[in-house]
């Protein structure tokens, strides 16, 4: 697994380098660094797993490995979309207001 730290967006809460203190470091503002070049061991990954689901700002992100290689497919339906389209034709029907 591989992380990624955003300091731009980091607000100094610290709540990763309690959790990871080998990944993350503060500096003498609160901000957080990464420590090295952000490829996590297999032994840390819960604690930095815990780093990144509780970072309030959502600074550290996981690069690649869990995105699907291909989007499903949207759901498919036999009923026709436009057929609950919004208009002023049937505006009584769904409470447009002017």
């Amino acid at each position: 697994m591989k992380i990624r730290l955003d300091r731009t967006v980091c607000d100094g809460f610290g709540i990763c380098a309690k959790h990871a203190p080998g990944y993350f470091s503060l500096d003498d503002w609160g901000y957080a660094s990464l420590i090295g070049d952000g490829t996590v061991a297999e032994p840390d990954l819960d604690a930095v797993m815990n780093a990144l689901m509780d970072c309030p700002v959502h600074a550290i992100t996981e690069l690649g490995e869990r995105r699907p290689d291909v989007a499903p497919p949207p759901p498919r339906s036999a009923e026709d979309p436009s057929a609950h389209l919004k208009t002023e034709a049937n505006e009584a029907e769904w409470g447009f207001t002017r």
